[in-house]
């Protein structure tokens, strides 16, 4: 084991797969003779050359497209977007060509891509550089959705998203690339699909995934000073959901709180609620509370991104709701 960054374990999760498979390249917007935006291909490009670290211009559309066609012809593209947000003006080649492709040719060609890059708000960075499209990829059938919450995921679940054979949206964030955990040396691969109780609880279970389940943590601990025990679950992947793993934990405890940092219409929040009250109904106490975004674009302002984003207090108001405490 070592303590290492989340930046390192991407990086090190792209160096192993580029290793191991000489039909991986990397390509985005400063991936190679800057090292990465966010220095997460740091020495890659020293290490495989220009042929598979692939410096592109300001053109999402252009490099994305160039990713779908190569991956169609047997490559195993991972294109990083600067930020998701970039990614709009690539939605073309990511819904129409990419998760259809498969489908429409009748499983005569296959994309085996990754599409990676941070997602959601980062800081004083604006509304235009700050959403959430988790639930976006998510309601396009023919991609599968990764939100890591730390290193030793991140590593798992990249190295499992590039070998899959469908394409896989891979969403980090820029105020976890410096996030420090201990990660194996040994090769290791997590599941997609498969979400992780990270705490086991009694009283109620928090799901949560991506950046903002720091802030479950935190007030897991507050609650704990009033003797509430909190199961946490971290989903991991968004697309496909692991339904059996949060609905077995409310079985057990019988309340739920859903925190999610996107905002709350059509949230992978509000269909994991109808889902646990389709197949857990009888078990609930309390209905299942949902901890989201205000639904406004996210302002520059610091103390407007505070008074936006979900939170600890937020959370620990909503788990006391479920519990009728006051």
């Amino acid at each position: 084991m070592k303590e290492i960054q989340f930046r390192d374990a991407i990086r090190d999760a792209m160096s192993e797969e580029m290793r191991r498979d000489e039909n991986v390249f990397l390509m985005g917007e400063e991936v190679a003779e800057y090292n990465g935006a966010y220095k997460a291909s740091q020495g890659m490009l020293d290490e495989f050359g220009p042929d598979r670290v692939i410096d592109t211009p300001i053109s999402e559309l252009g490099f994305a497209g160039l990713g779908v066609g190569a991956a169609m012809n047997g490559l195993r593209p991972i294109i990083e977007f600067m930020t998701f947000n970039f990614s709009l003006v690539a939605m073309d080649q990511i819904i129409n060509s990419a998760a259809k492709m498969r489908a429409m040719s009748g499983g005569q060609y296959g994309v085996p891509i990754v599409f990676r890059g941070p997602t959601g708000n980062a800081g004083q960075l604006g509304a235009t550089h700050s959403s959430n499209f988790e639930n976006w990829f998510a309601n396009t059938p023919g991609l599968k959705v990764v939100v890591p919450s730390n290193p030793y995921d991140a590593k798992g679940l990249l190295k499992a998203s590039i070998r899959d054979d469908n394409p896989v949206i891979f969403m980090e964030s820029e105020l976890m690339y410096g996030d420090k955990m201990e990660v194996p040396d040994s090769e290791y691969l997590l599941p997609l699909g498969v979400a992780d109780i990270k705490r086991k609880g009694k009283d109620v279970t928090i799901v949560s995934f991506g950046k903002i389940i720091k802030s479950v943590y935190e007030a897991a601990d507050e609650l704990a000073k009033d003797d509430i025990d909190v199961e946490i679950i971290d989903l991991r992947t968004v697309k496909p959901i692991d339904y059996d793993t949060v609905i077995q934990s409310v079985k057990k405890t019988n309340r739920c709180v859903i925190v999610e940092e996107a905002n709350p219409v059509a949230s992978i929040a509000t269909d994991l609620a109808f889902m646990i009250q389709k197949n857990a109904f009888d078990y609930l106490d309390a209905p299942v509370l949902r901890v989201n975004s205000m639904d406004i674009p996210l302002s520059y302002s610091p103390a407007y991104i505070k008074a936006t984003l979900p939170n600890a207090k937020r959370t620990v108001e909503a788990v006391k709701k479920v519990l009728y405490v006051d």
